[in-house]
């Protein structure tokens, strides 16, 4: 959406009408940049070049945020009125239970925000700014207004400022005014205060696609032109498939939990129930219905799944996208870097008869030195396989940088009076521009259809072979010093340079594990078909089919969604028809991720469900990734995605636990106060199970996830959950009621009566972990020792609980021995119907 100019809001005028020289004196500053000491002094002024300011919490506000809840707000009263009432223990237990689970949430995210902000420390994006009058890397957030900065291909503009030196600058402005093609800007003056006619102006946020440039900071953090768009917007990012799943989930309890307490309160007031305890039951029984723990939990094993990936070299910045990575079940990647070694090598530099011919890579490697634009990997070997002494007579004159519109990069230079233009590019747009050749004995000669069609045919077979070329080519330059135009036609071919990026040995077996865990690799390269299969076969790699960017042009977007999903390679795509395959694939119900690092990757990355980068990427693509791998091996993201599972499945173990377990004991409670001439527990007894069951389960976020589990991808399936939640519920609910009926036969007092009850739903509550984390048999699924302690630990002390000196105040006595040994018998009888029945519970092809 187009931005109006700030004119309206703002009394002085737009910074790039002011001349170059009036905004220098303006801003104290010189084509020198600041010293180290100014720019300190001003960073204090101004603060952190940052669109949104670091968010310091404070305690006592976020305490406060959490108990409004309402639900927990309803506890608060429940504890209240118990206190005013002299229920001590009730008061104590009830607040011991909010303010527990409060303070460990409160604590687990601010470890979490640490971790998160130590992450994105370690990956902030840098500046080369001038201070003292040298180059200094900087991160960006230090960057302060009368800062001088160079930019290249690749760099985000950290900051508003004018252009000082620009050479072929071009800048990708959509994020300001949604216009998509790149923009040219150049020094000088603009009277005008349209955003749209600012040519001598970069922006906060935009991208350089193109050239180079030196600019003026004017102004940083919320001032810039971004910065006030983000305070007026403040929009949050979409929330993730999982987190609407949560969402769902928590109104699904709340609905629960509002049914079965208005139930239980209206029934015992019904009949005649004394109105206070009535209304405690209640609210223990919401207590015991509400899984207090969740958000520690989702929280502990997003932060432990990060920490994992982190240590598999994947860096999470943005938590929630872990579980979008364990529900992908596509992944588009470049081949370069993660199919091939991204170590290229020059392997050839044929000339127009096809033998090498070392003036095609002297002109190469002179066009390769003085480009100071983004230089490619092909850049740097040409310079390696030529010696920089035979270079060193060379000067440069001019230069315009490379594009992706262009396709190349012309140098102006000279050589012992020789002046030429160097041209080197993408084979076919060079070819095209040429009308004669250089011939082996040096000499010049029209370029005749003959001789063309020659070149393909060379072009056409070494690409088959899966090697890269470039097109090189030349045209005398007497009188010009600089390059003015464009025109580029009438050059002289002289030949290609042939690069080799052998193959990652690696990528075979990575490609079959993400195969094995049900992700389907499509390979989107802007290189030709032939490259890319010849690519496809010397890894042996299981594809279908093969799409150009030619044909993806032809078709529509419902044309191109349905094509897409049969076919894995994609050969010469633009940056745009990348983001189209992307937005297809997700039409046709896949979860995508794209992994890229270049600039024109960017847009796909974030238009995919996991939006993927390496380390070494530009900052645009990092900028974009919600993960950045710190490899770039597909092997590291196949570990990534085990990962994203491991921590789903966690999460979905103790949602399991607490939808089918909880919901089963407390809806016995519920009916069986109703028939019962007693409370089968009182309300201090129900938290305090609540309680004890909460903390035996902290130990979820770390336990191991089964081959089955990691072995396809996820998603968020509620109507199986609650599948779940019925049939284990029921079972629950079943034994719950041979017990009541078992402990009536007995014939024991009250208080004995709820303590055989509670050790039962105590014990089938914390030991049922180990049966359902797994669709396996139990004994054959092994628990993190982490689990097996907190599990085995919570039980423990429910066991012991009743026969401490202060039982009797909670309203435990000792059980008889036969009782116990029956309700041993029970538990083990109920835990073997639930490893049984759990099968039909997860589903069978799950249990398979």
């Amino acid at each position: 959406m187009p931005i109006t100019n700030r004119s309206a809001t703002h009394v002085a005028p737009a910074f790039w009408t002011a001349p170059p020289a009036d905004l220098f004196a303006r801003l104290e500053s010189s084509p020198e940049g600041l010293t180290q000491e100014e720019a300190g002094r001003r960073l204090e002024d101004h603060g952190p070049n940052e669109i949104v300011p670091r968010q310091h919490r404070r305690w006592p506000m976020d305490l406060l945020k959490r108990l409004t809840n309402p639900l927990v707000a309803m506890l608060l009263v429940a504890a209240a009125i118990a206190g005013a009432t002299g229920d001590g223990p009730s008061f104590a237990i009830i607040v011991a239970v909010v303010m527990l689970s409060t303070v460990l949430d409160m604590v687990q995210q601010h470890r979490a925000e640490a971790a998160a902000e130590a992450l994105k420390r370690s990956i902030a994006l840098n500046a080369t700014a001038m201070r003292d009058g040298a180059a200094v890397e900087m991160p960006v957030r230090d960057l302060v207004p009368g800062d001088v900065i160079t930019l290249s291909a690749g760099d985000l503009v950290p900051a508003d400022g004018i252009v000082i030196v620009a050479n072929a600058l071009q800048v990708n402005e959509a994020i300001l005014t949604g216009e998509p093609y790149p923009v040219g800007k150049r020094a000088g003056e603009v009277r005008s205060e349209d955003l749209a006619d600012a040519s001598n102006a970069l922006f906060h946020g935009t991208s350089v696609v193109g050239g180079t440039g030196t600019m003026l900071v004017a102004e940083t953090g919320a001032d810039t032109q971004f910065g006030a768009i983000a305070a007026s917007l403040a929009r949050k990012q979409a929330p993730t498939s999982f987190e609407v799943g949560v969402h769902r989930l928590g109104l699904l309890i709340v609905r629960l939990t509002l049914f079965l307490v208005l139930f239980v309160l209206l029934a015992h007031l019904a009949l005649g129930r004394p109105p206070l305890q009535s209304f405690l039951f209640a609210m223990a029984l919401a207590v015991g219905l509400t899984p207090e723990l969740l958000p520690m939990i989702m929280t502990v094993a997003l932060a432990r799944g990060a920490q994992r990936m982190a240590s598999a070299k994947v860096v999470v910045k943005r938590l929630s996208a872990i579980h979008d990575l364990g529900q992908m079940d596509i992944l588009c990647t470049d081949k370069t870097g993660t199919l091939t070694e991204a170590h290229i090598s020059l392997v050839g530099h044929p000339a127009v008869d096809g033998a090498d011919r070392d003036r095609v890579a002297e002109l190469a490697a002179v066009n390769a030195r003085f480009e100071t634009g983004l230089k490619s990997p092909l850049d740097e070997a040409l310079l390696q396989h030529t010696a920089a002494e035979s270079l060193a007579a060379w000067r440069k004159l001019d230069e315009r940088p490379f594009d992706f519109e262009r396709r190349r990069v012309s140098v102006l230079a000279e050589r012992d009076g020789e002046r030429i233009e160097i041209v080197k590019g993408a084979p076919e747009t060079v070819l095209a521009l040429c009308s004669a050749a250089e011939q082996s004995d040096g000499s010049v000669a029209p370029l005749d259809e003959a001789t063309r069609a020659r070149l393909v045919a060379m072009l056409d077979e070494r690409t088959a072979q899966g090697l890269r070329l470039l097109g090189i080519a030349w045209k005398p330059a007497v009188d010009r010093v600089t390059i003015d135009t464009d025109d580029d036609s009438g050059l002289i071919f002289a030949g290609y340079g042939v690069f080799v990026d052998p193959a990652k040995p690696s990528a075979t077996g990575a490609i079959a594990r993400l195969a094995s865990q049900g992700v389907r690799i499509k390979v989107i390269s802007g290189d030709s078909g032939a490259v890319v299969e010849h690519l496809v076969k010397a890894l042996a790699l299981n594809v279908e089919g093969l799409l150009t960017g030619e044909e993806v042009a032809d078709l529509s977007d419902e044309a191109l969604a349905a094509r897409a999903e049969d076919v894995d390679l994609f050969a010469r795509i633009t940056p745009d028809q990348k983001t189209r395959i992307v937005r297809a694939l997700r039409a046709r119900g896949h979860t995508v991720g794209f992994i890229g690092d270049g600039i024109n990757d960017a847009p796909a990355i974030r238009a995919a469900d996991v939006g993927l980068s390496v380390d070494g990427a530009t900052d645009v693509a990092r900028e974009a990734a919600d993960m950045i791998l710190l490899a770039p091996d597909l092997g590291v993201l196949a570990d990534g995605v085990a990962e994203g599972r491991r921590t789903y499945a966690n999460i979905m173990k103790y949602i399991r636990m607490a939808t089918s377990s909880n919901f089963g004991n407390m809806l016995t409670m519920a009916i069986a106060s109703l028939w019962l001439p007693f409370l089968p527990l009182t309300p201090v007894q129900v938290l305090l199970n609540n309680l004890l069951y909460d903390l035996s389960e902290t130990g979820i976020p770390f336990d191991y996830a089964d081959p089955g589990e990691v072995a396809t991808p996820h998603g968020w399936d509620l109507r199986q959950l609650m599948r779940f939640t019925a049939i284990m519920g029921a079972l629950s609910s079943a034994f719950d009621l041979v017990t009541f009926a078992l402990l009536q036969h007995l014939h024991i007092d009250v208080a004995q009566f709820r303590t055989a009850w509670f050790l039962e739903s105590m014990a089938t509550q914390m030991l049922v972990v180990f049966v359902i984390r797994s669709a396996r048999p139990f004994w054959s699924s092994r628990a993190h020792p982490a689990l097996i302690v907190t599990t085995l630990a919570g039980l423990a002390v429910a066991c012991v609980l009743p026969f401490l000196p202060l039982a009797q105040m909670l309203g435990f006595a000792s059980p008889p021995p036969f009782a116990v040994a029956c309700i041993a018998l029970l538990v083990l009888a109920y835990l073997a119907g639930a490893d049984r029945l759990k099968q039909y519970a997860l589903g069978r092809h799950q249990g398979r």
